[in-house]
């Protein structure tokens, strides 16, 4: 504070005030202080207040805000999971579009990686973020002191602080058990991950399908990685075995845990759907090139990362407006190994017609 305001009494103007005489946020006349992406009705109020207050920003605070105004935050649970990958290109894309830029950041679903990272996004001043948190994380994170609005992808949040982009689970994980009930299915198996909501709900679907079919679940959850999802039908199987209690076709909650099922399959010496049928989730390149090919339902990732960053710009243009949840739906994409059950039994005689042809 200056000598002059001292002797005076006169309290200096801050951003504060110019958000109070706005009725908007700090963070919205710091947007419209920096040329960020704000509406044009609400750069107008913010400018207003501006003149009417008589505030003048202090240039070296404004060129920090403009750094923040231009950056995305992206936090995602493991990029080497496809999914993830094509979500980040679809964000990045529409950040690219909006001259700004992001940082991406990969957690391994590890929630001291995500409070790291985190940390990470207050220092950057980030404008905004899109997270896939972990159910640790996420059961804190309304009560972390964020000052940038975040986005959740993926994961589910109870309705509240947090805007989300979600594929409906349940109704996924449902397409998956009718199809393969009605391919003559009845002993199907369940392997999710064990760290975040979205597995959650995918096991809700399974176990739900299967009950309107009368027929009984059996899930198993493992870490969300290839390697586990390996380790543990192999064990799966080989107690199956021995107990006379084969499932005849197994579901699992991600490409990474379809991955280490196929892997297993092979090592094992079983073919897909000879002895196993095998479906999941992410219809990537691969999954058509394995075997007879896999069924998977397909997620709409590229309009998931778009969704995020028109929800992420909404609330930049209008942060007190009421939270909102996008749930989008999968499809399901069938392919050779969830081929119908084969029926033993005696050949059907030939008829009369057939047999003269013979």
């Amino acid at each position: 504070m200056s000598d002059s305001v001292k002797a005076t009494g006169i309290k200096a103007v801050g951003i504060k005030d110019v958000a109070r005489e706005a009725g908007v946020s700090v963070a919205t006349v710091s947007r419209v202080l920096s040329n960020g992406p704000v509406s044009d009705a609400l750069r107008a109020r913010v400018e207003d207040a501006v003149r009417a207050t008589g505030y003048r920003p202090n240039l070296s605070a404004r060129r920090l805000r403009s750094q923040h105004s231009q950056t995305i935050g992206l936090i995602v649970s493991d990029i080497r999971n496809p999914f993830f990958t094509a979500v980040s290109r679809a964000v990045e894309d529409a950040a690219f579009q909006a001259g700004m830029r992001v940082i991406l950041c990969n957690t391994d679903e590890n929630p001291e990686r995500e409070a790291m990272y985190l940390r990470l996004m207050q220092e950057e001043r980030v404008t905004g973020l899109i997270f896939a948190p972990t159910r640790a994380t996420l059961a804190q994170l309304d009560r972390a002191d964020l000052d940038f609005p975040v986005v959740l992808i993926d994961r589910s949040a109870p309705a509240g602080r947090f805007d989300s982009v979600v594929l409906d689970n349940p109704q996924a994980a449902a397409l998956l058990v009718d199809h393969l009930h009605g391919q003559g299915y009845r002993r199907i198996a369940g392997l999710f991950g064990n760290t975040s909501t979205t597995a959650v709900e995918r096991h809700a679907g399974y176990q739900a399908a299967l009950a309107a079919h009368g027929l009984h679940a059996e899930a198993r959850f493992v870490p969300p990685t290839a390697e586990a999802a390996e380790a543990e039908i192999a064990r799966w199987l080989a107690e199956a075995r021995r107990s006379g209690a084969m499932p005849d076709a197994v579901m699992v909650s991600n490409s990474l845990l379809l991955m280490g099922v196929v892997k297993a399959t092979r090592t094992l010496g079983l073919t897909i759907p000879g002895d196993l049928a095998v479906a999941g989730f992410d219809n990537e390149p691969w999954t058509e090139l394995v075997g007879p090919g896999l069924t998977v339902i397909e997620q709409p990732v590229h309009e998931i990362g778009r969704a995020a960053m028109t929800l992420l710009f909404e609330r930049l243009d209008d942060p007190e407006r009421a939270t909102r949840k996008v749930v989008l739906s999968g499809t399901c994409v069938a392919r050779g190994s969830t081929g119908g059950v084969v029926e033993l039994g005696p050949p059907p005689k030939p008829s009369p017609a057939a047999q003269g042809r013979a």
